[in-house]
């Protein structure tokens, strides 16, 4: 049934939006690293996007448009705090930072010898 709803240009572009969103969630999850600010950052974006599309062409009546932008924003929030998360429950080695001490700490023994 898709094929014969939507040409092929239609379907590039479906796709262009959800793999930006994806590439989205990794721009979260490298720049923001809080998973509670991942949602504010899709909403904002996608709200400049309605905002420029209002601005170009007027009010998008596409149901199309609506789904597909909304399933996006959807899977750039989630895919970004899902991201943040895992990287918040990591552990913190703390091997890096006992090296450190005696790094600092056969420093001053030298140079108090």
């Amino acid at each position: 049934m898709l094929p014969s709803l939507y040409p092929v240009t239609g379907r590039c572009v479906i796709a262009s939006f959800l793999l930006s969103s994806l590439a989205g969630a990794g721009y979260m999850f490298y720049v923001i690293e809080r998973a509670n600010k991942c949602l504010d950052f899709s909403a904002t974006l996608y709200i400049i996007h309605l905002f420029i599309c209002v601005t170009y062409g007027g009010w998008p009546s596409s149901i199309t448009w609506w789904v597909v932008n909304g399933t996006g924003i959807a899977v750039m929030a989630l895919l970004g705090e899902y991201l943040c998360i895992r990287r918040e429950v990591q552990e913190i080695p703390i091997t890096r930072l006992r090296s450190s001490k005696n790094f600092f700490s056969s420093i001053y023994i030298k140079l108090t010898k």
